[in-house]
């Protein structure tokens, strides 16, 4: 599971590439619902009965990812945070903190923007299903983050320091900035990738009570859709996040 504020962790996934690093970020908005680097499920403060997000949690199934386009280097990341998002449905105003967690290559990292991403030494792999949780702590900017493969009973947690503006709470898959060994930046193309099935997700303790006005599209630069979430499931506590198709079907 994953709690936190503006800290992140996350899967990252890398097919074929030379070494490169790669990074998340905050959202890159296109339009109410749709983005050029996130999808999955947004919430922010300015929405009624919403925020300040003092934690975050969720479980999903590490995705298998398959190259969409042959001998392409493509990336992915599966991750829940606090900050970086749209702090209302309209996304006229994001927050530019963030903290999260996920994994990638694939490996479980945690990154608190603007520093670097951290990659973990807890072994993931394609179909291993991870609990996140980002909490802050009884002292105010100090959160905990807790990454738990359910599939191998690993653990990994970590405690620091972080400035947060508590803006948005998040749970998406993303086309990480990646880095390469001469320094080159690129946006990471999205591989194929299985149904993400983000579940039990917890904001501030309790179900986050999803509604689809939350939803957040993945589009490319010609507005060409990449990933798209369904809608929430029975208990408005989770979703599926899809690739590369026009619908995704509802958990």
């Amino acid at each position: 599971m994953r709690w936190a504020a503006p800290i992140l962790v996350f899967a990252l996934v890398a097919l074929p590439s030379s070494p490169r690093a790669a990074t998340a970020r905050p959202i890159v908005v296109v339009a109410a619902n749709q983005s050029f680097n996130w999808a999955g499920y947004v919430q922010g403060s300015l929405e009624p009965g919403k925020g300040p997000f003092h934690s975050v949690a969720a479980t999903w199934i590490v995705p298998t990812a398959t190259p969409h386009r042959a001998g392409e280097a493509e990336y992915s990341s599966s991750w829940i945070g606090i900050g970086g998002g749209c702090l209302d449905t309209s996304c006229m105003v994001t927050d530019a903190t963030l903290i999260q967690a996920g994994k990638a290559d694939y490996y479980a990292w945690w990154e608190t923007i603007p520093a670097p991403l951290v990659r973990t030494t807890l072994p993931v792999h394609a179909g291993d299903r991870v609990g996140v949780a980002i909490v802050e702590n009884r002292i105010p900017e100090v959160w905990t983050i807790v990454i738990v493969n359910v599939t191998t009973r690993g653990v990994f947690s970590i405690t620091l320091p972080y400035a947060s503006t508590y803006g948005s709470a998040e749970w998406v898959i993303e086309t990480p900035v990646v880095i390469s060994e001469t320094g080159a930046v690129s946006v990471g193309p999205m591989p194929n990738l299985s149904v993400v099935r983000f579940d039990y997700a917890r904001v501030n303790g309790a179900s986050p009570g999803f509604v689809p006005a939350e939803r957040m599209e993945l589009v490319d630069f010609d507005l060409t859709l990449i990933a798209t979430p369904s809608l929430p499931d029975a208990q408005r506590d989770g979703f599926n996040d899809c690739t590369y198709t026009a619908t995704c079907p509802t958990p």
